[in-house]
């Protein structure tokens, strides 16, 4: 594994970490499971806003930070922190399993993309290797994805076409989300939901959702779509 910047802290020292996640159960949860193994959880929010601010100047060793939040991200968070002292340490804890997202992630210079299905022995190794500078990407992926080798495949430009709402509703669909889920997810009501998803199944050229999902499988690049 490669090495982050040099961490802020003394050998033997406890870490102490900052938690961001805007369920108030997951904090709790975490910070119970962290300072029951020694760590020091010196700050909790559920706002990418005010964590933005506020982790500057805590300085924590690692900070724990939730990937979808109802004011921004945790990728955006950890970008903004590190841009004001380049050598804090984030972590990003996340539902989904997205190449974009770990794409993001790195080149906002986090220490590593977890999956919130982590066993909490496995959470706490990584929290204690991210602390000693440790990178928890895999070194290759790293480099290529830093270095701009992995060059993305040209755009569907029936989705170029795409309001970024109708984007935004195609992703949900593809991750299996119901209209009342999407609303949820979006803050929007069922029925507006509807109405996205019916427009942008029409610039798509599907008759069904079902349709959506299977091109989101595949990638929304050029000559992936499934045909009608």
């Amino acid at each position: 594994m490669d090495r982050q910047s040099t961490p802020h802290r003394s050998s033997g020292e406890a870490i102490r970490v900052f938690i961001l996640d805007d369920h108030e159960l997951v904090r709790r949860g975490l910070q119970e499971l962290l300072e029951g193994e020694g760590f020091v959880v010196v700050g909790m929010s559920g706002s990418a806003e005010e964590a933005a601010r506020r982790i500057p100047a805590l300085r924590p060793d690692v900070s724990v930070l939730d990937a979808r939040l109802p004011d921004g991200t945790g990728i955006e968070v950890c970008r903004d922190v590190r841009s004001v002292d380049p050598s804090l340490v984030c972590l990003i804890l996340t539902s989904y399993d997205d190449e974009q997202a770990l794409r993001s992630a790195v080149l906002a210079g986090a220490a590593g993309y977890v999956l919130k299905e982590i066993g909490g022995s496995d959470l706490l190794g990584a929290l204690r290797k991210a602390a000693q500078g440790e990178s928890l990407f895999d070194a290759g992926l790293k480099a290529k994805i830093v270095e701009g080798l992995t060059e993305p495949k040209p755009l569907d430009p029936r989705v170029a076409a795409l309001t970024p709402q109708e984007r935004r509703v195609l992703e949900l669909v593809g991750q299996g989300l119901t209209n009342r889920q999407i609303g949820e997810e979006m803050l929007l009501a069922e029925k507006t939901v509807k109405n996205y998803v019916s427009s942008m199944l029409s610039k798509l050229g599907f008759e069904r959702r079902t349709q959506a999902a299977v091109f989101m499988a595949h990638g929304p690049e050029t000559g992936s779509a499934p045909r009608r």
